[in-house]
């Protein structure tokens, strides 16, 4: 990066910092207010609700600008004061609120520096074009001569040469106090988690019991439906045989027709459940049989050299299919490109397409299922679909090492 965009990037996180550093500024008294108040809970309770969300949004912002994200410890809105108060979280964001309230003033001392650098290399030309009544002074020193005016240049250098690594010391300081003070305690970290594991839980139940229906009312629509009919024609058959063999053997030749449908709706059935070419050739050869499947040209990036668990395959296997099913059916796609990637510890999957765009996980139920099917194995999704397209599905699905 050439030093003008990097020096135009820092004095732009510099000019963030010390925006933050003056929220921060106010909110210490009105935390300060909201506590005192809170000896009226029917006062204090609102009031510190407010505060404790300001500064929590405040804090959050703050987590977004570290370099990696740290993660948010809060579980939900602010509740009760008893459970504000109580809240480790809250006693570590009032303590960030005093460091940044510090750390923002520093900013602006750094951002500072630029004009006093850059006023120290003018300085021998305006002591040229000014009148000598005119007093110029920099940084303190009073300029008399010609060769004092000549002095500030090397000072200004020097203040430039700092403006522009001290940022780098500063971000770097920043980041710590934030990691130190805002990331989630161990507690914290173990409670999100649990948080997620009975939510996932329940998303998996309610899948299972999901998928179980469709199989009932398939059975019993589909193939069990058909096979009480071919016993039918069978019985019926064996009354005729002797009366009317012509009958009897159109309902024999019905019977066998009856027989093969219902075995073709239970291999689909069972298909569904669990492609026998996933079983067979895993997933690599099962995401090949899905491109060359798709009505629509797809380009496959294949970077699978192993068999995964079985588990892990139907799950990919799931996600693969189903983002191609919506760009098939929904999207209106005309090419798309579906990539394998594994990265030892986890499986990364890409789904993309050339269609209208607008694809929406919250009123899409296939997106959901995706989301659903990965929350089992602690896996996301990220969908990114914006009018007019192109759509981007990426899901990362933990697999072992």
């Amino acid at each position: 990066m050439m030093w003008w965009r990097r020096a135009v990037r820092d004095a732009g996180h510099l000019l963030v910092s010390t925006m933050l550093g003056l929220a921060a500024l106010g909110l210490l008294p009105l935390t300060v207010v909201a506590l005192v108040l809170c000896l009226l809970p029917p006062v204090g309770a609102p009031v510190l609700r407010l505060v404790t969300g300001l500064t929590r949004r405040l804090a959050d912002r703050q987590r977004r600008r570290v370099g990696t994200p740290i993660p948010s410890p809060y579980p939900a809105a602010p509740g009760g004061i008893r459970d504000i108060v109580t809240d480790p979280a809250f006693g570590r964001d009032l303590g960030w609120l005093v460091g940044h309230a510090v750390t923002g003033t520093m900013a602006m001392f750094v951002v500072g520096q630029w004009p006093a650098g850059l006023q120290g290399l003018v300085i021998p030309v305006l002591y040229q074009l000014l009148p000598a009544d005119v007093e110029l002074q920099y940084q303190g020193l009073p300029i008399t001569s010609t060769t004092r005016s000549l002095l500030t240049v090397p000072m200004g250098v020097l203040i430039l040469f700092g403006a522009y690594f001290l940022p780098w010391a500063y971000r770097a300081g920043e980041a710590g106090l934030a990691r130190w003070l805002l990331s989630p305690t161990a507690a914290a970290r173990l409670s999100a988690r649990v948080e997620r594991l009975v939510e996932t839980r329940t998303a998996v139940v309610d899948a299972s019991a999901t998928e179980l229906r469709r199989i009932e009312r398939d059975l019993h629509d589909g193939a069990q439906a058909r096979l009480v009919a071919l016993t039918m024609n069978l019985g019926m058959a064996e009354d005729m045989f002797d009366t009317d063999p012509v009958a009897a053997k159109a309902m024999l030749a019905d019977a066998r027709a009856g027989a093969q449908t219902a075995m073709s709706e239970l291999r689909d059935l069972v298909r569904g459940i669990h492609p026998p070419m996933l079983a067979d050739r895993g997933l690599a050869g099962a995401a090949e049989a899905l491109a060359a499947a798709s009505p629509v040209p797809v380009d496959l990036d294949l970077r699978l050299g192993r068999r995964l668990g079985a588990p892990v395959e139907s799950a990919a296997y799931f996600v693969l299919a189903e983002a191609l099913t919506n760009a098939i059916r929904h999207a209106g796609a005309g090419h798309i490109e579906m990539s394998i990637v594994d990265e030892e510890t986890r499986l990364r999957l890409r789904v993309r397409d050339d269609g209208r765009g607008g694809a929406d996980p919250a009123f899409g139920t296939g997106l959901r299922g995706i989301e659903r099917r990965l929350g089992a194995f602690d896996g996301s999704v990220t969908v990114t679909s914006p009018p007019g397209g192109p759509t981007l599905v990426e899901a990362v699905l933990p697999c072992g090492s």
